[in-house]
C-alpha cells in the first residue's frame, strides 16, 4: 500500500512544505519589517528580542514541517508525531485555505474597484461633471479600499478563531470613547461629506477659503478629511475640511471679467466708450477667443467719478476659469487702442497750492561754486525757491 502510494504521498508533501516555506517567509519579512521600524522609531541598538523571534520562529516551522512530513508519509509508528501532523493538516486546510481565500478574493476585490476607478474618465475640458466625477473617483477609490481591508481583516480574524463579535463590540466601545477627544476628526469628516454630496467644489475648482487671499489657488485633492489647495506659486495648502467656513468657488458653471477703464477728467467720453466697444467685439469675434465666451460682452458705461479719473466699466461672462486669460488679453488691447485713440490713462498726480500770493522762484549761485567753476557773480548754478517780498517774514 506504501509503495502504491509513494508518488502521491511525495507530491502532497512537496505542496504542504511549499506552504510552510511560504508562512515561513512571510513570517521573516513581517519581523524585519518590525525590527526595522522599531530600530528608526526608538533607536535601539541591541534587538536581541527580535533575534531570538527569528530563532523561535524558524525553530516552529521546521517542527511542522518534520511533524508534517510524517503525516504525508503515513509513518504512524510515530504516533505523537503522526498525531500532531494530522492537526497541523488539518488547521492549514481548514483556516490556512479560508484565509488564503479571503485574502485572494480582497486581493481581486482592490483590482477591480481600481479598474473601475481607471475607467472612469473625466472629459478633457473643464466642467462641473468633470470636477464631480475627478473629485467622486478618488473619495470612491480610497472608501472601497478601506472597507474591504476592514472585512477581509475581520474575516482573517474569525479563521483564526478569534470571535469578531467581541471584537467589534470592543472597538466600538473604543470608538465611542476616542470620538470624544477627536472631535475635530469627526467634525473634518462630516463637513467633507456635505462638501461632496452638494458639490460645493471639487478637484480642479479655483477657490478662496475663509477670505483669505493666502488661501487661494486650485483644488488639487479632496476626500473626507482635507482639502489640498496647490496656490499659484506652487505651494501646497492642506486644510481640514471642518476649518472651512466659507468658500469663494471662482470656476461653478460660469465666471465673469470686470474691466475697469480708468480716462481723465478731460477725455472725451463718448469716444473712449467707443474704443472699449469696438476693443470688446474685436476680442469676441476672434476666433481664439470665441468659444470662451457665454454671452457678448456688455459695455455699461461711465460707474464712478474718482477725485483724479472716471471709470468706465465692461463685463465680459465667460466659461469658468477662462476669465484671467481673457483678461489679460484684453488689458493689452485695450491699452494700445487708447493710446492709439490719444485717450488718457490717468496718473496719479497731485496740485499743490502755496495760497493767493505771487511765487518768485530766483535761481542763485554759492560762493564756493562761484570759487571752483570761476563763473560770473550773475551766472546760474543752482534753484532756490521763496515767496515774494510780501510773505518775506
Amino acid at each position: 500500500m506504501l509503495d502504491v502510494l509513494q508518488p502521491q504521498m511525495i507530491i502532497t508533501l512537496v505542496l504542504r512544505l511549499a506552504v510552510l516555506y511560504a508562512l515561513w517567509v512571510m513570517g521573516l519579512k513581517t519581523l524585519r519589517f518590525a525590527e526595522t521600524h522599531a530600530e528608526r522609531s526608538v533607536g535601539a541598538n541591541d534587538l536581541k528580542l527580535f533575534r531570538l523571534i527569528r530563532i523561535g520562529w524558524g525553530v516552529l516551522v521546521v517542527y511542522m514541517a518534520v511533524v508534517v512530513g510524517i503525516y504525508s508519509l503515513r509513518l504512524e509508528q510515530y504516533a505523537a508525531f503522526y498525531q500532531q501532523g494530522n492537526e497541523v493538516v488539518a488547521w492549514f486546510t481548514q483556516v490556512v485555505g479560508r484565509i488564503v481565500a479571503v485574502v485572494l478574493l480582497s486581493y481581486v476585490a482592490l483590482r477591480v474597484v481600481n479598474q473601475l476607478a481607471e475607467r472612469i474618465v473625466p472629459g478633457s475640458e473643464f466642467s462641473r461633471r468633470t470636477v464631480r466625477v475627478r473629485t467622486l473617483t478618488g473619495v470612491l477609490r480610497s472608501t472601497a479600499t478601506v472597507v474591504i481591508v476592514i472585512l477581509a481583516f475581520v474575516m482573517v480574524l474569525d479563521n483564526l478563531g478569534v470571535r469578531s463579535s467581541a471584537l467589534l463590540a470592543s472597538v466600538s466601545v473604543l470608538g465611542l470613547a476616542v470620538s470624544f477627544g477627536a472631535q475635530s476628526l469627526i467634525k473634518d469628516i462630516f463637513s467633507g461629506f456635505f462638501i461632496l454630496l452638494e458639490d460645493q467644489y471639487g478637484v480642479d475648482d479655483s477657490i478662496i477659503v475663509n477670505n483669505n487671499p493666502n488661501l487661494s489657488g486650485g483644488v488639487e485633492k479632496l476626500n473626507l478629511r482635507v482639502t489640498h489647495l496647490r496656490a499659484l506659486d506652487g505651494t501646497v495648502h492642506i486644510i481640514p475640511n471642518g476649518q472651512i467656513q466659507t468658500v469663494s468657488v471662482q470656476s461653478k458653471e460660469w465666471s465673469r471679467f470686470v474691466a475697469n477703464i480708468n480716462v481723465g477728467y478731460d477725455a472725451d467720453l463718448d469716444k473712449a466708450i467707443a474704443v472699449i466697444k469696438r476693443v470688446a467685439g474685436e476680442i469676441y469675434e476672434d476666433p481664439e477667443w470665441k468659444d470662451h465666451f457665454l454671452e457678448a460682452p456688455e459695455v455699461q458705461g461711465v460707474t464712478s467719478m474718482a477725485m483724479d479719473s472716471i471709470t468706465l466699466r465692461a463685463l465680459f461672462k465667460v466659461l469658468p476659469k477662462s476669465q484671467w486669460a481673457l483678461g489679460r488679453e484684453f488689458n493689452l488691447r485695450i491699452k494700445k487702442a487708447l493710446d492709439a485713440a490719444q485717450v488718457v490713462i490717468p496718473a496719479t498726480k497731485k496740485t499743490v497750492s502755496f495760497g493767493p500770493e505771487t511765487l518768485h522762484v530766483e535761481v542763485k549761485d554759492s560762493k564756493e561754486d562761484k570759487a571752483e567753476k570761476g563763473q560770473d557773480k550773475d551766472k546760474p548754478a543752482s534753484t532756490d525757491l521763496k515767496k515774494g517780498p510780501e510773505n518775506k517774514s
